[in-house]
């Protein structure tokens, strides 16, 4: 039943390969190969010589820089990420989303307004493919807390009553509140806000180059000490599908100031009674969704836009994810990994990305 089964059959039955295959491609490539937090790699001897870890935002980020001031713009960076998780996180009482949440009237920060703003209008011009209103069931689910269950017909539906981006449509000059049974979270959309960030900071500081990777989130400035571009790797979100053997990699983006973002439904899941949920909500349904898609990767120079668009075009799927991008060019390229394995890059990548895997450019000729 469409909306029911959220992996398809033989995905959840390869599931017990596919961990013990990664596991020994974890051991076959830590000489050569970093593995960043999330859906990317980055090449050891490309990383530059000043590098910093930290666990923001629910997950673990790097940072790094080179230049004379890299140290300097590095720790500034990490200063910036530590800020804006206390004004952006759900789980501190004390941040502006958590008092927004319980329906305080809150004088937003300018980058609280300005996250909010961004959020709207994506989710408005992807035509609520992109919500952050969909919190209530994110927790209902507990993709927020572990906690995690499978929540009936009547509460989901009770819930999506409130799912509705249309409703933060409000004044957010002086102090503002949300709408009744309203909540947010923007965990859709605060990495890229935040490694936007970080290259305003190598670009303050004067850095010869350097690459953030915000956990599934890597954004590049400038180019490595050689000059040459940096090399993204996109992880393979399933090596074990016929079409997908042969490589830990989908592809490798050669980036230089620009926003490499992935999203898929394997980065958080759980399993009842056999059937795998994964925690890509769609505000439509308010259940995982079954797009048809295993991975959304957007290659942007607007970090903040392809953190929301990776969950976007995911909720879409193929055909609408494709429409899309028709329409929206000039700003963002796309990847998609689909379930079967067929994997297709729009034209702009033609060029940058390449592949052991076999994959069509969109479009053709």
């Amino acid at each position: 039943m469409a909306g029911t089964v959220h992996f398809p059959y033989q995905y959840r039955l390869r599931r017990t390969a596919l961990k013990a295959l990664v596991a020994g491609m974890m051991s076959a490539c830590l000489l050569s190969a970093q593995f960043l937090p999330g859906a990317h790699v980055i090449l050891a001897k490309d990383l530059p010589t000043v590098s910093e870890e930290i666990f923001a935002m629910d997950t673990y980020m790097s940072i790094s820089a080179s230049g004379e001031a890299a140290r300097e713009a590095v720790d500034a960076s990490l200063e910036e990420i530590r800020r804006l998780d206390d004004l952006w996180s759900v789980g501190n009482e004390d941040s502006e989303v958590a008092r927004l949440n319980r329906h305080e009237s809150v004088e937003l920060s300018e980058d609280t307004r300005s996250i909010l703003e961004r959020a709207i209008q994506i989710g408005t011009d992807t035509e609520g493919a992109f919500d952050i209103t969909i919190f209530p069931l994110m927790q209902e689910w507990g993709f927020t807390t572990g906690d995690y269950k499978v929540p009936s017909d009547k509460r989901r539906s009770e819930l999506l009553r409130y799912v509705d981006v249309s409703a933060l449509d409000m004044d957010m000059d002086g102090a503002c509140s949300l709408p009744e049974n309203v909540q947010i979270d923007l965990g859709g959309i605060a990495k890229g806000y935040t490694s936007d960030r970080a290259m305003e900071i190598f670009e303050e500081y004067g850095v010869d180059g350097g690459i953030v990777s915000l956990g599934g989130n890597v954004e590049t400035y400038r180019t490595k000490a050689d000059g040459s571009a940096w090399r993204v790797g996109i992880r393979n979100p399933d090596p074990s599908v016929p079409a997908l053997l042969g490589s830990e990699l989908t592809g490798i983006v050669q980036a230089s100031d620009l926003a490499v973002i992935t999203s898929g439904g394997y980065e958080r899941y759980f399993e009842k009674d056999g059937i795998t949920y994964h925690h890509i909500l769609d505000p439509g349904t308010g259940m995982p969704a079954d797009s048809g898609l295993i991975s959304v990767t957007i290659v942007s120079r607007d970090g903040c836009l392809a953190d929301a668009l990776s969950t976007s075009l995911f909720v879409m799927g193929k055909e609408k994810a494709l429409e899309y991008w028709e329409t929206h060019s000039d700003s963002f390229d796309v990847i998609l990994v689909e379930e079967d394995g067929k994997i297709t890059v729009t034209r702009g990548l033609d060029g940058i990305f390449s592949s052991e895997l076999k994959y069509e450019i969109y479009p053709e000729g």
